[in-house]
């Protein structure tokens, strides 16, 4: 099969076309034909030597993939053989078949091409996990999304909106605030010339939102927590600014405040599974309805990974970069 891997880590140049056996499915596993591969930032993290793939998992990048299921351990799953399928997997999206536990892989939504349903699993499987489920966004409680115009944020803003929750969103450009509006957002913020604190609170009469999802870390999580109500939650997926942050402390027990965080990719096949039975309920209507959508930024061939690498590096696109086979 046709494959993109990682030469050895570096720029977008060390994505380089190569051919690999076709992989073999296991017990409770499918071989999906892929159609359509999402590129997500840990996948550039990989490219430069930051984040390895777990223990088993393939080398080769790319943890989402759409396509059809050609074989593999179906029993019992509700799949078939044929049937089109999205699935969320620890590696190896980069190539013409990819192996994913069947409990990971969700229908394609009803109304959606592959390439919009590439794009679905990391962003929602991870929106779902630390928004709702560590995040714990409860019924009247607002959120405020940094990265808002990253596949992350637009799935978080749309999702949460779409749940009946207020949204602001943190973004690089004015456009990228209007952008963000027109998805749902209550207030896109742009934070090379607004100061993010005094906008959340100026908007929430200064009470602050209930929940971050913070993508940068380092010294935003002391101004998140200014931006915090009173028991309010930080959920850190990811940490652009740096691993290191100063915290008060005293604030923390004072306000009874929450910083957490989590890494999706080395979880075990079962907590994966639950995520998506949540959201095939919870979530997929939305989709099917239309209440929701992927955003689809741009398109590449899977021989062109290093190019959509290089746009995605280059802070240029407004929700998901899609690799086609």
């Amino acid at each position: 099969m046709h494959a993109v891997e990682i030469t050895r880590p570096g720029g977008p140049e060390v994505l380089v076309p190569v051919e690999r056996p076709t992989p073999e499915a296991g017990a409770g596993e499918v071989l999906i034909k892929v159609t359509a591969a999402g590129i997500n930032r840990p996948d550039v993290f990989q490219r430069k030597g930051n984040y390895a793939p777990p223990r088993g998992a393939s080398d080769l990048p790319g943890l989402e993939v759409a396509g059809e299921i050609v074989g593999g351990d179906v029993a019992g799953s509700g799949f078939a053989v044929g049937d089109k399928v999205c699935a969320l997997v620890a590696g190896g999206g980069y190539a013409e078949y990819c192996v994913a536990p069947v409990a990971q892989c969700l229908p394609i939504p009803k109304g959606l091409s592959d390439i919009e349903a590439a794009g679905l699993p990391e962003t929602y499987f991870t929106v779902w996990s630390n928004v709702f489920d560590r995040g714990r966004l409860s019924e009247g409680e607002a959120l405020l999304v940094h990265g808002g115009a990253s596949g992350i944020g637009t799935t978080a803003i749309q999702l949460a909106r779409a749940m009946g929750h207020k949204v602001y969103a943190t973004v690089g450009s004015d456009d990228r605030a209007r952008a963000v509006e027109a998805l749902g957002a209550d207030k896109g913020i742009n934070y090379k010339t607004q100061d993010f604190v005094k906008e959340v609170l100026d908007a929430t009469g200064g009470r602050g939102v209930d929940v971050i999802l913070d993508m940068v870390a380092g010294d935003y999580i002391a101004r998140d927590m200014q931006c915090l109500a009173d028991d309010g939650r930080i959920v850190i997926i990811a940490q652009l600014g740096g691993s290191h942050a100063n915290v008060d402390t005293a604030q923390v027990m004072r306000r009874r405040l929450t910083i957490t965080g989590s890494t999706l990719r080395p979880r075990p096949v079962a907590f994966k599974g639950a995520i998506a039975r949540a959201l095939r309920e919870q979530a997929w209507p939305l989709l099917e309805k239309g209440a929701i959508k992927p955003i689809v930024h741009a398109t590449f061939p899977l021989a062109e990974a290093s190019k959509a690498h290089a746009m995605m590096e280059g802070g240029e696109n407004i929700g998901k970069i899609i690799l086609t086979m």
